[in-house]
């Protein structure tokens, strides 16, 4: 069976590590590429994460020596190298949006887990046990970008995919609206109080972009 090669852009943060971690001894995918910023461009990953590294699996052998790209100057590179990229970029909207358009356009497809082209009209948002059809709006973005392979494909946010399973089903017995409320946790950024002292005494607290 063919393993598709994948780079990760984004490889250092929280996100990224976690999609390194999930690429060991994956069947179908092998992690080919590893981008992030250009302070961690020609380092080894395991040398560029260092102390960061987030999670309680210990980081992947496979990984640890491979030499770090920087995400926007080796993009052409990078492109050529992989089947495809997962980007888990921590930079604005506006540049983000920029970025995986660039990779897109450079017939490299992107499945993003970032917030920023959840608004593109053209860009599908996929949880694929509800809404695979999603997936053929990828050719009128495809018209816009002027590209053949390249595309973007993004994730809905956590929340959404931890009760949307779940509720989907239910529409068939009547239910047609769901009034939910969410708490952001710091531990789904990796964050503990020790890290992230900021967040002592701020119970809701407020993440741009996330309400809409």
């Amino acid at each position: 069976m063919k393993k598709y090669k994948v780079g990760v852009i984004g490889g250092t943060g929280m996100v990224g590590q976690r999609f390194v971690s999930l690429m060991e001894n994956h069947p179908w995918f092998e992690l080919t590429v590893i981008a992030a910023s250009p302070r961690s461009a020609g380092k080894r990953y395991e040398d560029a994460v260092g102390s960061r590294w987030a999670l309680d699996t210990p980081m992947p052998e496979q990984s640890k020596d491979i030499i770090v790209k920087d995400a926007q100057i080796d993009a052409e590179a990078i492109a050529a190298e992989v089947d495809f990229v997962f980007s888990a970029v921590d930079m604005n909207k506006d540049e983000i949006q920029a970025l995986e358009e660039k990779y897109a356009k450079l017939e490299c497809p992107v499945v993003s887990n970032n917030s920023a082209h959840r608004w593109t009209p053209d860009v599908p948002m996929v949880v694929p046990e509800i809404n695979p059809e999603h997936l053929e709006v990828i050719e009128a973005q495809r018209k816009r970008l002027g590209t053949k392979r390249g595309f973007i494909a993004v994730k809905s946010n956590c929340s959404l995919q931890s009760y949307i399973p779940a509720l989907h089903p239910l529409r068939g017995y009547g239910i047609d609206k769901v009034l939910v409320c969410t708490y952001q946790a710091i531990s789904g950024a990796g964050k503990t109080f020790k890290s992230w002292p900021e967040m002592v005494d701020n119970v809701i607290p407020y993440i741009g972009g996330e309400e809409e």
